[in-house]
Order: C-alpha cells, then sequence, then structure tokens
C-alpha cells in the first residue's frame, strides 16, 4: 500500500507533509506536491498533516480521484521536497485559511 497526493492540493501546496515523510517520497510541482509510490513506506505520518485532506491511501481514493495513482507513479521524475515551505496560496486552491 502506499498514499497518494489529488486534486485538492493543486495551487495549495502545503508542505507539511513532507516535512513529517522520514523518507523522502515527496516530489514538488509547482503547483502541488505528489508522492513516490517506490518511497512511500505507508508510515500514515502525512496524512493528518494536509490541511486540505489532499493524501489518500491507494485503498481509498475516492472515485473522482483514481487518475491520481498515475500522475503519483511519476513523481520521481519531479525534485524531492523534504521540507516546510510557505504554502502557495493560488487562486485554485480551496483550502485557504480563514
Amino acid at each position: 500500500m502506499t498514499y497518494i497526493v489529488a486534486e485538492p492540493c493543486i495551487e495549495c501546496k502545503y508542505t507539511d507533509c513532507a516535512a513529517v515523510c522520514p523518507v523522502e517520497a515527496f516530489h514538488e510541482l509547482p503547483d502541488r506536491l505528489l508522492i513516490n509510490p517506490d518511497a512511500c513506506i505507508d508510515c500514515d505520518a502525512c496524512l493528518p498533516e494536509c490541511p486540505v485532506e489532499a493524501i489518500y491511501s491507494d485503498m481509498s481514493i475516492p472515485p473522482e480521484y483514481m487518475d491520481w495513482l498515475e500522475k503519483n507513479a511519476e513523481a520521481e521524475n519531479y525534485p524531492i521536497i523534504s521540507t516546510k515551505i510557505p504554502a502557495l496560496f493560488g487562486p485554485g486552491c480551496k483550502g485557504q485559511p480563514e
């Protein structure tokens, strides 16, 4: 089993999850994060850290996010991120703080 990052991360790009990952499974794109399924050790550390609830177990992905399995499978093509940086808070971010 592994975890994936799905659509709610787009334009938000909170990195709290990447900062707690013990194996550097998170990869950074300009507008989101992805989880490398080959690096993820299913530790659950990232799950409670995501304020927009964009992280799912590959066993419990909502049907509308199933295509994110393939997107996360390409995570290794992007730079690893393992530290917390300021969130993007782009215009499409549905999880902006109040």
